[in-house]
């Protein structure tokens, strides 16, 4: 397994124990958002992250870090809330929810190293910040697809889109050496 591979599992892994603990405080009261609710949510984060880049300080005492796991978190959501539907089945046990998780995390883990490999890995040499515009980018370009009813002609469908924001999180949350 390459380092980056390895990088993405530590990471994943703390994503995964963070998903799962608060499926156990809160059950699956999310299965009630719409995606347009999640990328919302997603937009958020992000634009705190961009804010915190920005000002170069922060007054709520969560960091980046934190945001940047709650998107990978949030995205996942999304692609199971693409794949069930939103509503049905609120009481989605944690580990059908978590082998939920897995599956959708598994796919963007794949899409990563297919990716890493023509892309020769050109994020390393990239800024948090970059990656958190890239971030914004795509959830603009979910808001339109959102708003014109899932309907694209030649781009990527909101399922890409997610998967990318998956993954420049963990990008930048290895740059940010949380490992």
């Amino acid at each position: 397994m390459n380092k980056t591979s390895q990088e993405f599992e530590v990471i994943i892994k703390k994503c995964k124990d963070l998903f799962e603990a608060k499926m156990k405080d809160y059950g699956s009261a999310w299965r009630i958002l719409r995606t347009s609710s999640l990328t919302d949510q997603i937009y958020i984060k992000a634009s705190r992250i961009r804010s915190i880049e920005e000002k170069g300080k922060q007054k709520i005492d969560e960091g980046v870090v934190s945001e940047f796991i709650g998107m990978v978190n949030y995205s996942v959501i999304a692609l199971i809330q693409l794949e069930l539907g939103y509503d049905s089945d609120l009481d989605l046990s944690v580990e059908r929810a978590v082998s939920l998780y897995e599956k959708h995390i598994n796919i963007a883990r794949s899409l990563m190293e297919n990716k890493n490999h023509d892309y020769d890995e050109a994020w390393r040499n990239m800024r948090v910040s970059s990656l958190t515009d890239i971030i914004l980018m795509k959830l603009f370009r979910l808001k339109q697809i959102e708003d014109n009813k899932g309907k694209t002609s030649v781009s990527e469908g909101v399922d890409a889109n997610y998967m990318d924001i998956i993954n420049y999180s963990i990008f930048a949350l290895i740059k940010l050496d949380i490992g």
